[in-house]
């Protein structure tokens, strides 16, 4: 990627949260819950980043802080040249028009006394207030129409759609500021199946067109690889691997990542009957307490003693791939 410009840089990332138990007495100090706790990683123009990892891993936690949504407890999140977290309000409101955000549930992330008009027109009113309503209708139907809604459809109201329609009217909001990055959070984990691949044909089609960088969330990784051209697998708010998508589906260097791999369906009937599916062992830990050393080893196959007292952080295996696995 070193030919392409780097638009985002996160370093050391945390998002901690102070939180008491169900059964704690009022004077009883507050636990720490660490839904990140330290991730880094680059995002160059025109690339698609994705994200993956269990339920509760935190990517959703870190995808709202790199807009703050969540402000971050730590670390640094660099966009064009400028370390966001010291910016102000103003500062904000102008990285907003270059970062978007398409939510994972298309309805309830859709205004439903709004009409589609209005759901779609309302960024440039917020951000480009200079331009006329007239303009503001132009540029909406001129959007409807680039993610395959029709014209006609423009004044009526959310609940009149279906959820990949509602998903497409998201997506019209996020991109007419026509932003440089888009975050996806999960964009396709409510729809059918059909429905998810025509969501995604349309992603990438308007990224090649709009040249938009992408962070793309998700649980399903046959989709995550469809997309992406780079994976980052998170674990309990930490950094498992970062690796190109090749390198990380055909030799994946992480324990987590070959049991996550494992557990994609085959096509093929002999050939899905035949795999090895690599059950985890036990639940996932509490962010509030997690493990000492690696936070995986308590499921991990492969755990020595040096894995409880060494904390692993992410290091170079090869060109395409980093990892923080100890044993790697």
């Amino acid at each position: 990627m070193s030919d392409k410009k780097l638009i985002l840089s996160v370093r050391d990332v945390k998002v901690h949260f102070k939180v008491k138990g169900g059964n704690d007495w009022p004077w009883t100090p507050k636990k720490t819950l660490k839904a990140v706790d330290g991730v880094s990683f680059d995002l160059y123009e025109g690339e698609t980043l994705g994200v993956v990892g269990e339920s509760g891993c935190g990517k959703s936690t870190l995808a709202r802080s790199i807009l703050n949504l969540i402000p971050a407890t730590a670390g640094e999140i660099v966009w064009m040249g400028r370390d966001l977290r010291q910016g102000s309000e103003k500062d904000w409101l102008a990285v907003r028009r270059d970062i978007q955000m398409i939510f994972q549930d298309p309805l309830a992330s859709l205004n439903p006394r709004m009409t589609i008009a209005q759901i779609i027109g309302e960024p440039l009113r917020v951000h480009r207030p200079e331009l006329s309503s007239e303009e503001v209708m132009k540029r909406v139907r001129a959007m409807m129409v680039k993610v395959g809604l029709r014209e006609q459809m423009i004044n009526r109201y959310p609940h009149e759609f279906s959820g990949g329609q509602c998903q497409r009217i998201g997506i019209a909001r996020a991109l007419i500021l026509e932003p440089k990055l888009i975050i996806c959070d999960e964009p396709v984990s409510a729809l059918d199946v059909s429905i998810q691949a025509q969501i995604i044909n349309l992603l990438k089609e308007l990224q090649r067109e709009m040249g938009l960088a992408l962070i793309f969330i998700a649980h399903d990784l046959a989709v995550v690889k469809h997309i992406s051209d780079r994976i980052l697998v998170m674990y309990l708010g930490r950094e498992m691997e970062l690796a190109e998508k090749h390198a990380l589906y055909d030799k994946p260097s992480h324990p987590y990542t070959r049991a996550l791999l494992s557990a994609i369906p085959i096509p093929d009937p002999k050939l899905e009957r035949s795999k090895v599916i690599q059950i985890l062992q036990g639940d996932l830990p509490s962010p509030i307490n997690p493990p000492s050393g690696c936070v995986f080893r308590t499921r991990c196959p492969l755990a020595e003693a040096q894995c409880a007292g060494e904390r692993p952080e992410l290091r170079r295996l090869s060109a395409d791939t980093q990892s923080s696995c100890l044993l790697a």
